[in-house]
């Protein structure tokens, strides 16, 4: 997307369908927003931390963040994310098929910032999707660093 991107989204998904529907979801919304995804949570640190190919990664303004991924699930990344000075402020939203209570308690204990259980109709998640992204992108003040 352009520079004229106001704000930055990590997606944090290995389910191509997902990204898909996500990146449409937000498509559809009036705010411009420049969502950048990786498959799991090895990937998503890489950028987060701007090593390897995502040296010129931009800083996340929020973090979309599947749980059940490959290599590093969406709690092992939570743990580590949340140890990295500088970046742990970034609001991170677990987007899951899970409704597992011990995920939910889980996830808010490792410093999640909300838990959203994906709907299977398209158009709920569509919705979903554009209901995140006025609350964290337009309503709440973020934290500068």
């Amino acid at each position: 997307m352009s520079e004229k991107c106001k704000f930055v989204v990590l997606l944090v998904e290995d389910e191509p369908a997902d990204v898909h529907l996500t990146r449409l979801a937000f498509k559809e919304g009036r705010l411009l927003v420049d969502v950048h995804d990786v498959p799991d949570g090895v990937e998503a640190l890489a950028f987060l931390q701007r090593e390897g190919q995502y040296q010129d990664a931009p800083r996340p303004d929020l973090i979309l963040l599947d749980l059940n991924m490959p290599r590093m699930d969406g709690k092992a990344f939570l743990q580590r994310f949340k140890a990295l000075e500088g970046l742990r402020r970034i609001p991170v939203v677990i987007l899951t098929t899970s409704e597992a209570e011990s995920d939910i308690v889980d996830s808010y204990d490792l410093g999640a910032a909300g838990f959203i259980v994906k709907p299977v109709d398209i158009d709920q998640f569509i919705a979903s999707i554009q209901s995140l992204k006025e609350y964290w992108l337009t309503l709440v003040r973020r934290a500068d660093s």
